[in-house]
């Protein structure tokens, strides 16, 4: 479906532009967002490439375990119904630290990872509304730990950072306090509505 809107914008670009004349001015444009793309690209390995390394020295020196295990009380409110010592807690937990600091691409291997394991539990529970049908099913914690990373409270948007300074923001962390409220307010409702909607299933 996307294909087709951002298809249909360029289309309709291109005849507007030919309609009024201004077709040199669209192919300098277009060769400019790519020169511009091609750049931000780069930059963004880096900075990928750096978060990453940081992430994978934390795990290395024992922080990330250490942080996780800090986690237990707010993923036992989060997950009552998860055994205490149930690896996917682990998982869990490292996903939620990567998007608290903005790095999603590091937190996809541990969400993936997190949801193969929460469906084990669920076939280990023999959960007949899991298996209803031969299909199956996301199960509450599944739901509660898809709706997280989708608010996705960040405190420090690396990515949203990066962004403002390639393109010659002033002050490109001026956008921490802002986000970190927004995300803070979305995942606060998506918890309440999670608990909420869990209690009525």
């Amino acid at each position: 479906m996307l294909n087709f809107i951002w298809g249909g914008m360029i289309l309709i670009g291109i005849l507007y532009a030919a309609f009024h004349g201004t077709m040199p001015e669209v192919g300098e444009a277009a060769l400019t967002s790519a020169r511009d793309a091609v750049s931000l690209c780069i930059t963004m390995l880096g900075v990928i490439g750096l978060w990453l390394g940081l992430m994978e020295i934390a795990k290395a020196s024992g922080i990330m375990e250490r942080l996780t295990r800090r986690l237990r009380p707010v993923l036992h409110f989060l997950f009552p119904n998860i055994p205490a010592n149930h690896p996917c807690l682990e998982a869990i937990g490292i996903n939620l630290i990567a998007n608290l600091l903005g790095l999603g691409w590091a937190a996809t291997p541990a969400g993936l990872k997190a949801m193969e394991q929460l469906s084990e539990l669920e076939k280990e529970r023999k959960n007949p509304e899991y298996l209803a049908g031969g299909q199956r099913r996301a199960s509450n914690e599944m739901c509660i730990f898809l709706v997280l990373n989708i608010s996705s409270l960040q405190l420090i948007p690396v990515n949203v950072i990066a962004y403002r300074s390639q393109y010659g923001s002033v002050n490109p962390t001026a956008i921490i306090g802002p986000g970190l409220a927004a995300t803070l307010f979305s995942t606060l409702v998506a918890v309440a509505y999670c608990k909420v909607m869990g209690k009525k299933r």
